[in-house]
Formats: structure tokens, sequence, C-alpha cells
């Protein structure tokens, strides 16, 4: 069995009820003929993004266990033909049919939901906090979330889409940022609530910004921590605001989420280090706050067209041209 993970991860406090306090991850678990996966399969008190894959299916069924409130959104990668996939939801068996690719389980822990598949799969679960999803829900102006509609093999673009946009990242050394997966369960934690939550009638939202001191304290902070090291729920409290209230207002202040305008301020750093030092590019890369040259390359190029080498290269020319004489 291999696994790969990415995020900073809290093991000794797992349990806490408090779900924004914990560090979120992403983990890939590769399963060979000889390799399973334990039953109970436990996860950790925090939003988690899992991406199972096996070459050979599972031999026995697994429960699922969550150690505080949430959901688990599971979600197809590969098709799996008929009779080869089952779920269990209290104990109950959920007809399936044949699993296209991008096809989705919205599923409550509270109900102990189990799965067996007899085939190669290949699935995305997250796992979403109701604490977090409670904070969203207080944000937008919903009441009280009673319950999840429970879904199975669901036909749910936006979950697909979701999906496609973070699977590139799941389990890489270079994955995302805790700003970036603090934003991106922000993201899927509305469209869960809005699709699948049973809610009350919802009230007025404030859509203002930052006050100017708010605006001023963020900024600090994020350049503070130019590494990503920080979580949306320390910005948050710094602004005495709710999470999901703190990112909302801080993308009508600024006109993008927290962990894009962070990767302007890095690429605004390296740029001063490349225009004014001749520090190697592997050191101006962890200065930057990127983990490592390789994601500082590829972002660097993502945001300026050309690689940190080529742009220090035409800076420095067009500094030493001469002025043209008269």
């Amino acid at each position: 069995m291999n696994i790969t993970s990415t995020g900073e991860q809290n093991r000794n406090s797992a349990h806490s009820p408090e779900a924004w306090s914990e560090n979120p991850f992403t983990t890939h678990i590769k399963l060979d003929g000889s390799s399973s996966v334990p039953s109970p399969f436990r996860t950790p008190g925090t939003f988690t993004v899992t991406r199972l894959e096996s070459s050979a299916g599972l031999p026995d069924r697994i429960t699922k266990i969550s150690s505080v409130p949430a959901l688990l959104v599971s979600i197809s990668l590969k098709a799996l033909p008929l009779h080869s996939y089952q779920v269990w939801v209290a104990d109950k068996v959920i007809p399936t049919p044949i699993i296209p690719p991008f096809r989705s389980n919205v599923i409550d822990f509270d109900s102990e939901p189990s799965c067996w598949a007899g085939k190669a799969f290949d699935y995305v679960h997250y796992t979403v906090p109701r604490v977090e999803l409670d904070d969203i829900a207080a944000d937008l102006g919903f009441g009280h979330v009673r319950s999840y509609r429970l879904s199975v093999v669901e036909d749910d673009l936006v979950l697909a889409q979701i999906t496609r946009s973070i699977l590139p990242f799941i389990g890489r050394r270079d994955g995302p940022s805790l700003l970036a997966l603090d934003q991106f369960s922000l993201i899927l934690g509305a469209h869960l609530l809005q699709r699948y939550g049973v809610l009350q009638k919802m009230g007025k939202v404030s859509k203002g910004g930052l006050a100017p001191w708010q605006k001023r304290r963020a900024a600090e902070r994020l350049r503070e921590n130019l590494n990503g090291r920080i979580r949306l729920t320390d910005v948050a409290r710094e602004c005495s605001l709710s999470v999901s209230h703190f990112a909302r207002s801080f993308k009508a202040t600024f006109g993008v989420a927290p962990h894009k305008w962070l990767i302007g301020r890095r690429i605004e750093r390296a740029k001063d280090l490349l225009r004014q030092t001749t520090t190697p590019i592997a050191d101006i890369a962890i200065q930057s706050g990127f983990a490592d040259q390789t994601a500082f390359a590829r972002t660097f190029r993502q945001e300026m067209g050309i690689t940190p080498g080529q742009w220090r290269r035409y800076i420095a020319a067009r500094t030493i041209e001469p002025k043209n004489l008269t």
C-alpha cells in the first residue's frame, strides 16, 4: 500500500469538536492486490480529501467512521460495472446501478456508511465536519440545518467540477496550502448546504467588504506567512469575523480569495529578489514562500508567462540597455 499526503496534520488533537482548529490535508492511498484498508476506516476530526485507489477491489466491506459529526462526500473517478459496488446506510443496502465516472454520494457519518467494491476502483472522499458547515450556514443567513439529504450515485456537475479542480494536487508534496484547502472547503461546503441541506428560510446576508482596520490586519498577517502555513480561522479571528464571513468579505475587498492574494504577494517578493539580487533561484523560491524551486517555477510561469530565469535575464537586459543618443 502506498500513501502520500500533504498539509499539516495534527493527530494528537484529532478528536477536538472544533474542526476549524484542525489542519486540513490531502491523502492519496493506492492499494494493490495484497493490501487493504482497515474496517472500520476512521477519519480525523478535520476537513480531509482522500483519494482511495485500488487495482483489485476490496475483499470485505469497510465502514467509515468520523470522530466528529460530519458528512462523507464520495466521487467516483472511474466506472464500476453492475453488481461490483454496494453501499450500506444505517446497515441497509442502497441499490446501486452501474457507476459512471464522476457520480457522487453524500452521506451523513451518523448513519455509519459502509461500502464494498469488487472490482478496481478510484474514488475521492471528502470528510466535511458539520461545525464548518454550520459556520457557512450562519454566514449565509440560514437557520439551523437539521439534516442533509441522502444522495447515492447522483450526477452532480458542481461536485464533479470541484473534484476535477483539486484532483491533480491530491497527495502531492507541493500540494495545496492550508489557506487554499480552507478556501476549497468553503466552496464545497456552500454547495453541499444549498443542494443537500434541509434548510430554514434564508435571511439577509451582508455583502460588504472588510473595514479598513480589518483590511490592514488581514494583509499584515498574510504577508507574515508567505509560505501559506496559516489558517483562514487565524486571520478571521484577528478580524473578529467567522471564517466564512471573513473569506467572503476578503474577496469583496481584494477581488480574489486569500490564497490567491497570497500567491500574488509571493510573486512580488520573488520579482524583487530576482531584480535586485544575484541569489540563486532555488533560494529565492524558499524566501518567497514556495515549497521548492519546481513549485516556484510552475507558479511564476502561470502568473508571468515566462520562467523566473527568463524574467531575470529580460530585466537585466533592459537595465543595461544603452539610452538612445540625441
